[in-house]
């Protein structure tokens, strides 16, 4: 068979030897990476309630494999409370709670760490499949083959953040929270991204390389809100200052940067970080607004997603303001935190809008 009749067929298959992907597997590897970004979402609100309800450290051990399967028995139950009991939360916050509060904790827990194992299978094996199938081009390969291993290290950088609570602490180290947090983000930006790129193309002209660049900034300024909201939670700060637009009364708080080094306290002092996170709103959703303004008018392809982009700025903002006069309640904690990751899945679709023609 002539090397053109080869070609051909490897391209039927799903791919040419080492060539392009065809169509039809570009856009089922789409499908398949924006089903895990909305199982990503779930993933982020869950542990969003979990936080909230105070249930991350209910298990107090990491069995990757058989802590798929809760305890079954009284005395299983029993066991795995009496190990809970011997945690600083339980002794110090806890103590007295009865065995039906600890298995309403228990459970938030255990469906978010079910979650992730279902997430890291709903990647795996379709990954395989495509793998196995040549439908897969080699420089696409190696970029999920990244993605699954970042997965993998989520995994363990879980555990790393519960296991900060259960020796000294009565909650997780806030810088743990954070940077669990800020991957999780990171890990939905590399999935969400790809499957655009399946969906629109890898190599095009930029529609405006210079609107392409400040959509690029807009989406940084939305993660590092983000993760500040993340230090804003591991220092419950939210439950102080629940007035806006003054903190109690006062455009600037006093007991800001007092921490020693001064450098730590938006990470370390609850009044510095609840500045921080909410000053650090306003500018970015002035900073989203004006890209979405000068977006629609140049880039009239870009109309629709600057619009996206624009209103979710808005309703995350309120939001965010509900949730503080309101002092943090489960149900609006979690929904701001889903807030934020549709923005910045907005953020990330607009931008790369920008650089496709």
């Amino acid at each position: 068979m002539s090397v053109a009749g080869q070609q051909w067929q490897g391209q039927q298959a799903g791919i040419g030897s080492g060539g392009a992907m065809t169509a039809q597997a570009r856009r089922a590897v789409a499908t398949w990476l924006f089903v895990v970004s909305a199982l990503l979402l779930a993933m982020v609100v869950l542990g969003g309630v979990t936080r909230l309800t105070g249930s991350g450290l209910s298990i107090t051990e990491w069995k990757p494999v058989t802590g798929a399967v809760p305890p079954l028995s009284e005395a299983a139950w029993m066991e795995e409370f009496g190990k809970y009991q011997q945690i600083p939360q339980y002794t110090q916050l806890n103590h007295g709670m009865t065995l039906a509060e600890f298995k309403e904790i228990f459970w938030f827990e255990w469906a978010h760490r079910l979650l992730g194992r279902l997430i890291g299978f709903a990647f795996f094996v379709p990954f395989a499949w495509f793998l196995l199938r040549g439908r897969l081009d080699r420089p696409m390969a190696w970029r999920l083959g990244g993605i699954l291993v970042l997965g993998g290290l989520q995994g363990g950088l879980g555990w790393f953040m519960v296991a900060s609570g259960l020796s000294e602490r009565v909650s997780v180290s806030q810088y743990r929270l954070a940077a669990h947090l800020s991957v999780a983000f990171l890990i939905h930006a590399a999935v969400f991204w790809t499957a655009l790129d399946m969906l629109r193309g890898r190599v095009a002209q930029a529609l405006s390389p210079g609107l392409a660049k400040l959509a690029t900034a807009a989406v940084v300024l939305i993660f590092l809100q983000i993760v500040l909201g993340a230090f804003v939670a591991g220092l419950d700060a939210g439950l102080a200052y629940n007035t806006w637009p003054l903190m109690d009364g006062d455009l600037v708080p006093a007991g800001m940067f007092t921490t020693v080094p001064a450098w730590i306290d938006p990470f370390e002092n609850t009044i510095t970080a609840q500045f921080l996170h909410r000053h650090m709103a306003e500018i970015a959703a002035l900073a989203v607004l004006a890209l979405a303004w000068i977006a629609s008018r140049r880039v009239p392809a870009a109309r629709p997603a600057a619009a996206l982009v624009a209103a979710m700025v808005v309703i995350q903002f309120l939001l965010g303001v509900w949730t503080l006069l309101a002092v943090v309640p489960v149900s609006l904690g979690a929904l701001h935190q889903a807030g934020a990751f549709v923005l910045f899945t907005l953020g990330l679709n607009l931008a790369h809008r920008l650089r496709r023609a």
